[in-house]
């Protein structure tokens, strides 16, 4: 018993690591995994995981999400509100200095990106008083906790988020699944069996403390459409995990992942809705990783290049480096990722 929660869902790791914690699996990225990880790093090649920022281009593939915007803040006098080559001898007589400044609005879960545990929480009676209250990883509750636009103190997660991620660094050792020439391109639902299928086909192990991530060639089309994407296809393309899958989700849980990843934009088939764990929910996997288990999920990550590489040398591991934005309070974060094979 916490000082947050007298229940904890069943098969959770709520309290696994203090009453106070708010990292989950990342408690694992001990630095004798770390050294491991290290130690997968054969040629010195660095690959970046991140598409470019305002990619996908446009928000037909998620309606509630814009490409960045650029702008201007506190520009000087007379410079028309637009703070670029700005010679600063107008401004102090023999100053030879031009520059440049802006300020970026940036929707944080937008292209490349993490999920913090602030991002979904779920209805539960962690008081234990047969009445389910809102609720997010370790007990950290919604209005006292996560606070929206409307709170008396300002809106933000003053807990679980990716501010914490950031400090923890977020290093260790990825291991990754290509899909693709397994399933191909299309859209299909991918269950434990399948999954299992394709990691004895590749022979990948999945350790505690890795980073899964797996290939579906969602990035390739994204920068194919160049800006200009068609949600359509897109949403017909690609493997996603079942959420909706008993076994799989016990998979995550016996294997001790510290996050999944992928190059999609769920990691999971987010166009249902149905029965799971004792509730009903659209985002099945979201709420069993990052609710139950605190395992963070990365999404619309470059991965071409990188399952390329490593599957033309037979290999699968790689030391990722994938810190979001130190900014706390912050539900989601983009980040670019860097693997070292």
């Amino acid at each position: 018993m916490t000082k947050r929660w007298v229940n904890r869902p069943e098969g959770s790791t709520w309290g696994d690591w203090g009453e106070d914690d708010q990292l989950g699996r990342v408690n694992l990225l001990t630095p004798e995994k770390v050294k491991a990880a290290v130690s997968e790093v054969q040629d010195g090649r660095s690959f970046c995981l991140s598409l470019p920022l305002d990619l996908p281009g446009g928000n037909s593939v998620n309606p509630k999400r814009h490409p960045p915007k650029f702008g201007v803040v506190n520009h000087p006098p007379g410079s028309d509100g637009v703070y670029y080559n700005l010679v600063w001898k107008d401004y102090q007589d023999g100053n030879m200095d031009v520059s440049s400044d802006e300020c970026t609005t940036l929707w944080n879960q937008y292209s490349t990106q993490w999920d913090s545990f602030a991002h979904v929480g779920s209805l539960f009676d962690a008081n234990g008083d047969g009445e389910p209250e809102s609720v997010y990883y370790n007990g950290f509750r919604a209005g006292e906790e996560i606070l929206g636009p409307d709170h008396a103190d300002g809106m933000g997660a003053r807990v679980l988020s990716v501010g914490g991620m950031a400090k923890a660094g977020m290093q260790g050792r990825g291991v990754i699944l290509d899909m693709v020439p397994h399933v191909g391109t299309g859209r299909t639902v991918v269950g434990y069996d399948s999954l299992m299928e394709m990691l004895d086909a590749d022979k990948i192990i999945v350790e505690e403390g890795d980073f899964f991530l797996f290939h579906t060639g969602w990035d390739d089309m994204i920068l194919d459409m160049a800006g200009d994407p068609d949600a359509k296809k897109l949403h017909s393309s690609g493997a996603v995990l079942d959420g909706y899958d008993e076994k799989l989700l016990q998979w995550i849980t016996d294997s001790g992942v510290v996050a999944i990843i992928s190059d999609n934009m769920a990691v999971e088939d987010s166009s249902g809705f149905g029965e799971s764990q004792g509730g009903c929910s659209r985002l099945p996997l979201h709420r069993h990783c990052l609710f139950r288990l605190g395992v963070h999920l990365g999404e619309l990550w470059h991965l071409s290049e990188l399952a390329t590489a490593l599957r033309d040398q037979g290999r699968s591991r790689f030391l990722l480096t994938a810190p979001p934005l130190y900014l706390p309070g912050a539900v989601g974060s983009p980040s670019t990722p860097i693997a070292t094979i």
